[in-house]
C-alpha cells in the first residue's frame, strides 16, 4: 500500500501568480510609504521656526527626518 507523506515541505518555485503578487504588494508598498514621507514633510514644512523648536527640530532636520526609515 502506497501512502504520501504530506507533512514534508516542498521546495518548488513560486508560481506566477504568487511572485506577480509579491511585486504588486511591493508596488502598494513603496507608494505608500512614498506618500507617508510626502504628508509627514509637508505638515513639517507648515509648522513655524518656534514650533519645530519646541519639538527639537530646525528647518533642515525635516529632510532627515523624513527619510530615516523607522527600526
Amino acid at each position: 500500500m502506497a501512502a504520501f507523506d504530506t507533512t514534508r515541505p516542498t521546495y518548488a518555485a513560486p508560481s506566477f501568480t504568487a511572485s506577480l503578487a509579491a511585486r504588486v504588494a511591493a508596488i502598494f508598498g513603496a507608494l505608500i510609504e512614498w506618500n507617508d514621507a510626502r504628508v509627514t514633510r509637508n505638515a513639517l514644512n507648515e509648522l513655524t521656526d518656534r514650533e519645530l523648536n519646541d519639538i527639537g527640530m530646525v528647518r533642515g532636520d525635516i529632510d532627515e527626518v523624513v527619510i530615516r526609515k523607522p527600526a
